[in-house]
């Protein structure tokens, strides 16, 4: 069949624009279905991507409707509006920041001390976060209670941290925002926390009776801790203002340890949640395998 030359050119050009369609698409990922639940990666999720903004613009492409930041309150004002903007630019939620996080190496603070001294500086870090907060757009940030004191009765540690936390949630609930109150397992990671318990800290933002004192459920910390984790998750209900996933053992994606995620995903369905799911977790394989891999375990259990 002759063809002329005029249908030659044509079909070369047609082949140069479908060729750069492809490698454009490749740069920006596969834009796939945004995924049912508000689940949130963080730096690091996708680090071959790029540097944070990147893969912010990749997670989006790849369905993530939310994202997560622990590290946010340390970063300078003109990343923090960086971050904001590409959230903004990609219909993407801000999930949690650390508002206030115990120093590790010196077992501090301990918020039900005998000295209110430690109190006092957990409620200036509150105050210095609405800031941060609000430059985000972030209505979720998260606090550690601290590590126990075992020359004080448990009974008045509890009282004492109840009283601090309603006076932070006084703080940030006028502007519309909550702390989330993480329990740390003991048996694994965090030795000589005060809250280990998501009932534990049931207990505590019932004691504080505010809007801005809510509980994050990490169901990697309760199921080292506790176990139970659907019926524990439908008794504090009222008081979850945030969950994070991550398996167990090893802290990483869905389908790697022993949780069924599949039939958690499926109960937050029928409770209507439509707050964020932190990823606090790594990656089981390092690389763009270990990436596909962790968005392949999201749509898995998306999908259920």
């Amino acid at each position: 069949m002759m063809v002329s030359r005029r249908t030659l050119i044509a079909a070369g050009a047609a082949a140069s624009v479908a060729s750069g369609l492809m490698a454009a698409q490749g740069r920006r990922g596969s834009n796939a279905a945004r995924f049912g639940l508000g689940f949130a990666p963080h730096e690091g999720s996708f680090a071959s991507r790029g540097d944070r903004l990147e893969q912010i613009a990749f997670a989006a492409d790849q369905g993530f409707t939310a994202w997560e930041d622990n590290e946010a309150a340390g970063r300078t004002v003109a990343e923090q509006e960086a971050m904001a903007k590409a959230l903004r630019q990609r219909n993407m939620t801000m999930g949690v920041f650390v508002a206030s996080m115990p120093k590790w190496a010196q077992s501090r603070p301990i918020l039900g001390a005998n000295d209110g001294a430690e109190r006092e500086a957990f409620l200036a870090d509150i105050r210095a976060s609405i800031d941060v907060a609000k430059r985000l757009s972030a209505t979720r940030m998260t606090v550690v209670t601290g590590f126990m004191d075992p020359r004080v009765p448990v009974d008045i540690q509890t009282a004492r941290v109840i009283d601090v936390m309603r006076r932070a949630g006084d703080i940030v609930a006028p502007h519309g925002i909550a702390m989330v109150m993480e329990p740390l397992n003991t048996r694994t990671n965090h030795p000589g926390v005060y809250m280990q318990t998501i009932a534990q800290g049931y207990a505590v933002a019932r004691g504080a009776n505010s809007p801005g004192v809510k509980i994050l459920a990490d169901i990697y910390h309760e199921q080292i801790q506790s176990g139970n984790l659907i019926p524990t998750l439908a008794t504090c209900w009222d008081e979850i203002g945030y969950i994070q996933f991550g398996d167990n053992p090893g802290r990483n994606e869905p389908g790697t340890g022993e949780i069924n995620f599949a039939t958690i995903v499926k109960w937050l369905k029928a409770q209507r949640y439509t707050g964020v799911i932190g990823m606090e977790h790594g990656n089981s394989v390092k690389g763009r395998e270990g990436e596909e891999r962790l968005i392949a375990a999201y749509r898995r259990i998306d999908e259920a």
